[in-house]
């Protein structure tokens, strides 16, 4: 059952929707942020909170593989093993992990330190093969790098991925997704110090109250390189080419319309019809050869 505080902030999830249920999925996260997985009390409290009945929200809660039915480790450690990942080493990859730790697919080593799974597609392509901390990306991974990181990660230490700040943990991670933002006074795993703590040993700035900019630490495996940038963080970035059409005023649409279905690759619409042949003599008024 949620505590008294996370039972406020279940009714504040629901009372953002128009129609109760649809904040079934935010608080099956909050589930999982309080307990570690979707307990039986936890899928009954979602239920009552909805008007629904415990199938039906069963039935959500084995749908998406996000949700689990069983205890999550303090970090959950995913390796991508569909097309792009697998023809770049991702099988590789993911057999060094169940050796190193011991588990198999959505289990838990038995330190509690890492659940271990495998994923159907992690939507990286272009970082293949690619490793998740706790839904964080790590790109072009070798075995040798993955096993490293699961390392460290025993070790309590997290290692910042190819984008972003180092996890604190899935349970924290599960309350950013219920839609809550960071959780209030949450303790971080060792050796992953929040942003104000980073600021005051010198590291990377904590959002800024003036200008809004948070920060964005990119690390690659392959260099080691640490870049700290600053952007709007309800604003999503323009690309240089959203940019450049932006600039030269075609809409994309437009262009199409203009190019015709010939255009295409696979043509389309009144394009394929025949045309009529100025020469052929089966023309009105031409005898047929």
């Amino acid at each position: 059952m949620f505590t008294e505080e996370l039972r406020g902030k279940a009714e504040e999830l629901v009372g953002r929707y128009p129609v109760a249920r649809s904040a079934l999925l935010p608080l099956l996260h909050l589930v999982q942020a309080q307990d570690g997985y979707l307990s039986d009390d936890g899928i009954s409290e979602c239920a009552q909170l909805l008007a629904l009945t415990k199938a039906e929200v069963g039935a959500v809660a084995t749908f998406y593989t996000m949700y689990k039915r069983v205890p999550l480790g303090r970090h959950l450690v995913s390796v991508c093993t569909n097309f792009s990942c697998k023809v770049r080493g991702a099988q590789e990859v993911y057999d060094r992990l169940h050796e190193r730790l011991g588990v198999g697919h959505n289990q838990t080593t038995q330190d509690g330190a890492i659940t271990l799974e495998h994923a159907e597609c992690l939507g990286n392509c272009e970082g293949a093969p690619v490793v998740s901390v706790d839904y964080l990306n790590y790109e072009c991974l070798t075995p040798d790098a993955a096993e490293d990181i699961v390392g460290r990660l025993i070790a309590g230490e997290v290692p910042p991925p190819t984008r972003g700040i180092p996890s604190p943990g899935i349970r924290d991670v599960e309350y950013r997704l219920a839609g809550l933002g960071p959780r209030p006074g949450a303790a971080d795993e060792p050796g992953v110090p929040t942003d104000r703590a980073r600021a005051a040993d010198g590291g990377v700035p904590a959002v800024d109250e003036d200008t809004g900019m948070q920060p964005i630490e990119i690390e690659t495996p392959q260099t080691g390189a640490v870049r700290v940038e600053g952007r709007e963080p309800d604003a999503p970035e323009e690309s240089e080419a959203e940019r450049q059409v932006a600039e030269a005023g075609d809409d994309p649409d437009d262009v199409d319309q203009e190019a015709g279905p010939q255009s295409r690759e696979f043509p389309t619409g009144d394009g394929d019809a025949p045309q009529a042949d100025a020469e052929d003599p089966r023309q009105e008024g031409q005898p047929d050869a």
